[in-house]
């Protein structure tokens, strides 16, 4: 796992306080990976996967698996535990693995919320697809698409593929942008140079760029951003969940 957020030099983007690049990784059968429960308080995590399945148990009883293309939202608001493991038939057969789960900051009014668990279908998160690019938007709105996915304040997450020479433009209608390569590279038009896997690339506000990988080389990349929470990254993991029950 590799962790673009937070670090040294940047601790948020947007509400983004945590961004997790999980895989590629090629489970042996048998092997399987098990996130046993822990609690969150004061925040909301996302889960989005590429390629592999893994199910969600929470202390409220629900059970989901997650597949590729779809969206796992938890608001753990007031208080909510939960553990992430392999699904059984992946476990015995083997499976591959890649994904992000990133923390978003919910804002000082909604913190202490009442926790929830939303899953969302692929068929239910807006897609386009031209001249060589393609754009899933996983939260918030951007290129005419909104999202069903539920935010508590201004935010932007999407995933972009970039086959071989197509370009990308991102639209400067966010105070906070960034762009991180999950896989291949990218260069900025107009500039020399290509940032590689696991970059985290820090957009200049107010300025529009455009993203090409390099000829004959597809790209995948996450454009996350927003409005910056007033109320600044916390420590948002190590206080007991206040809802009562157990996961298994």
């Amino acid at each position: 796992m590799r962790r673009a957020l937070p670090s040294a030099n940047r601790r948020m983007i947007g509400p983004f306080v945590k961004f997790d690049h999980f895989g590629p990784e090629e489970l042996d059968a048998d092997r399987g990976f098990d996130i046993r429960p822990r609690p969150h308080t004061g925040l909301a995590t996302v889960t989005y996967l590429v390629d592999g399945e893994i199910t969600h148990r929470d202390n409220f009883g629900r059970v989901h698996t997650i597949r590729p293309g779809e969206v796992n939202w938890m608001t753990a608001g007031s208080g909510i535990a939960h553990s992430e493991r392999a699904p059984t038939e992946f476990r015995a057969s083997g499976s591959n693995l890649l994904g992000i789960q990133a923390w978003i900051a919910l804002p000082s009014r909604h913190e202490d919320v009442a926790a929830d668990f939303a899953h969302y279908s692929s068929p239910e998160i807006p897609r386009i697809c031209a001249d060589g690019v393609e754009f899933t938007l996983i939260a918030g709105a951007a290129e005419g698409l909104t999202s069903p996915v539920k935010v508590f304040s201004e935010t932007i997450f999407a995933e972009i593929v970039l086959t071989g020479g197509a370009q990308y433009q991102v639209k400067p209608e966010h105070s906070d942008r960034a762009i991180y390569v999950v896989a291949g590279e990218v260069g900025v038009v107009g500039q020399s140079g290509t940032f590689g896997e696991a970059a985290l690339i820090v957009l200049t506000p107010g300025v529009e760029v455009v993203l090409q990988p390099p000829a004959f080389h597809a790209a995948r990349l996450m454009l996350i951003g927003g409005e910056p929470l007033a109320n600044g990254p916390q420590d948002l993991i190590s206080s007991p969940p206040r809802a009562k029950g157990s996961i298994e």
